[in-house]
């Protein structure tokens, strides 16, 4: 591995010269400069290694990431550790009675006595290295995928820090600090931040516009007292969508859902808005709330609510809202590619389902124990959830609505990225 990349560059450099030095048969010499660069990706290929297309799944109670198929069987490659440096954090929690103090808070509370050590994740485009957030050290970090090894550490502001976002070009990660209030946006390959800008209380999911230049991030105030019912909405917190430029990271925008819900007659509803995808021409936004059973649907030139979804409630579920994982009724959502169809994970209600987003007839109610995030397969023909009271992922068809994969995991997983490895890749040992 330590003479790959020198040989490379090598290779790269020997070519150039032949370029610039031996005229192309039956091409002027004066032309031959122009044609060089055109020339370059097509030698890139032979200089880069080939990469294979995966799903990520990460273990949060365990601090590793399973590596699975990313379409197929769904069949596991291979298990990363994400927490190598594991002792060394908690010397430093332990020898800092704050740190101390918010460490044992995100245990007992979103941690439900668990440490939270790898919430989200995301592979650099060379395929070489794994970047995951980890709460409950309050990190950002880069795992080489071939040695193991940590390449860079980033702590967040504040002391937790939460979901992430790739920018399209994957050349950026997006990443929420819950207690600061804060999105730090790195780069992916060094984790040099480049700028960061201020959400609204406890920011939370991040989502880049297609072209890159907006960055939606939702903020889903406080989520950990047992001040669940309605009456006491008021104590959750400053709740709202914030969207930046990526070039400047200025808030460009602020989207109180507070006053949509209310004109579209759902003040019932929270404003607390959890997982959420946009439509591929990113004319409607797809959200759910706290406590809610159900998405909402948002058209974004016009600003307003257009439709509820309810779905239906397993009567096995507790009414008590105290006992519903951070505030969540459902959380997990994702569209497929053609935009069609959405894929709800009924967290505390143990189901997903398709529905049709022409209708929003719902499909099938697929059982599932406790899913906790749903994203889409590699070839876009299935629905991939998390189940987190069963350590499985299972995939879903969009098509039929059932359930056509399911992989065991490591202990409770919940996101689920795609992301590339080298060909032929092995888990470091």
């Amino acid at each position: 591995m330590e003479l790959a990349m020198p040989v490379r560059q090598i290779v790269a450099a020997t070519l150039g010269a032949v370029l610039a030095a031996v005229p192309l048969a039956g091409v002027p010499a004066a032309a031959a400069p122009a044609l060089q660069p055109a020339l370059q990706p097509a030698l890139q290929p032979a200089l880069q290694p080939a990469l294979q297309e995966v799903m990520f799944v990460g273990n949060n109670w365990e601090g590793t990431v399973d590596v699975i198929r990313a379409r197929g069987d769904f069949g596991r490659i291979g298990r990363i550790n994400v927490v190598p440096d594991r002792t060394q954090r908690l010397l430093e929690i332990y020898l800092n009675p704050i740190r101390l103090a918010f460490y044992l808070g995100i245990q007992q509370g979103p941690g439900e006595g668990h440490d939270q050590l790898v919430d989200d994740m995301y592979t650099t485009p060379d395929g070489t290295a794994l970047v995951a957030s980890r709460p409950s050290f309050a990190d950002v970090v880069s795992v080489d995928l071939a040695t193991g090894d940590i390449r860079w550490r980033f702590p967040v502001s504040g002391f937790r820090s939460d979901h992430m976002a790739v920018s399209p070009d994957g050349r950026t990660v997006a990443v929420s600090a819950s207690t600061s209030n804060t999105v730090h946006v790195l780069d992916i390959v060094t984790g040099r931040q480049l700028g960061s800008f201020q959400a609204g209380d406890k920011p939370h999911e991040n989502i880049y516009t297609r072209d890159g230049r907006r960055l939606w991030n939702m903020s889903i105030g406080e989520v950990n007292t047992a001040l669940d019912d309605p009456s006491q909405d008021w104590s959750k917190g400053d709740r709202r969508i914030t969207i930046a430029d990526t070039s400047t990271f200025q808030v460009s925008k602020v989207i109180d859902m507070r006053t949509r819900l209310d004109a579209f007659g759902r003040s019932d509803l929270s404003d607390a808005v959890r997982p959420a995808i946009l439509t591929p021409d990113e004319s409607r936004l797809y959200f759910q709330v706290s406590f809610f059973a159900g998405l909402v649907e948002y058209d974004v030139a016009a600003d307003r609510i257009t439709r509820v979804k309810e779905l239906p409630l397993n009567p096995a579920t507790s009414p008590d809202r105290t006992t519903w994982v951070n505030d969540s009724r459902h959380h997990g959502l994702s569209i497929s590619p053609d935009g069609s169809k959405l894929c709800v994970a009924g967290t505390m209600d143990d189901y997903a389902t398709v529905v049709d987003r022409a209708t929003l007839a719902q499909g099938p109610l697929v059982t599932a124990s406790k899913p906790y995030w749903a994203t889409v397969s590699g070839d876009g023909l299935s629905c991939v959830i998390s189940e987190s009271g069963a350590d499985r992922v299972s995939a879903i068809s969009f098509a039929t609505g059932q359930r056509i994969a399911s992989v065991p995991v490591g202990d409770h997983p919940q996101r689920v990225r795609v992301g590339q490895v080298p060909t032929g890749w092995t888990a470091p040992v």
